[in-house]
């Protein structure tokens, strides 16, 4: 017990007697900088993005009509629990995870809900940047788009949507592949 005692000791005296060496070394310090996120907004928590022209026309797709497939997707609610679980599954899995990583995911999940509700004609119109320029930096490739829908597919499932509705809904979104997909 005495000796695990003097370790300690000896091992804080180190630690204290290291530290001036580090803050006199300038070097040091520059060699590991931190990179600073930019500030987040205080109201929805989402970075900042260029501006663009917000548009429904952005979302890739026109809106079903009548109330069918709202209903059939719970409404708002049922729509932003199928977003989130989604996005939640698509973060989780290690096949498509590294796509994910430097995204602000506050504005992913709002502009996601916001595109399938205004698709599913649930009453939101669509604020996010169109196909084409949301992904042109990411390399998607096919299999990537197919893991998001496989997750997309679960996610309706738990939210206990239809095989029609599913169908109805990723056939409204299929088109946007060619957008999507850069290689």
């Amino acid at each position: 017990m005495f000796s695990l005692i003097i370790a300690l000791a000896l091992s804080a005296a180190q630690d204290i007697a290291a530290a001036p060496e580090a803050e006199a070394d300038p070097a040091a310090a520059e060699a590991a900088p931190v990179p600073k996120e930019p500030e987040r907004d205080p109201v929805t928590g989402e970075l900042p993005v260029d501006p663009y022209e917000m548009s429904n026309a952005n979302a890739g797709a026109g809106s079903f009509s009548g109330t069918g497939m709202r209903d059939a997707f719970h409404g708002q609610d049922g729509i932003r629990r199928i977003v989130n679980d989604m996005v939640d599954r698509s973060v989780a899995d290690p096949r498509i995870s590294e796509i994910f990583v430097a995204h602000d995911l506050v504005r992913l999940r709002r502009t996601l809900f916001e595109q399938f509700c205004y698709i599913l004609n649930a009453g939101c119109d669509y604020s996010g940047r169109d196909m084409a320029n949301s992904h042109k930096d990411l390399g998607l490739q096919v299999d990537d788009l197919n893991v998001l829908v496989e997750h997309l597919q679960a996610a309706m499932a738990a939210e206990t949507i239809s095989f029609a509705a599913q169908n109805r809904f990723l056939s409204k979104l299929a088109p946007m592949k060619r957008d999507v997909v850069t290689r």
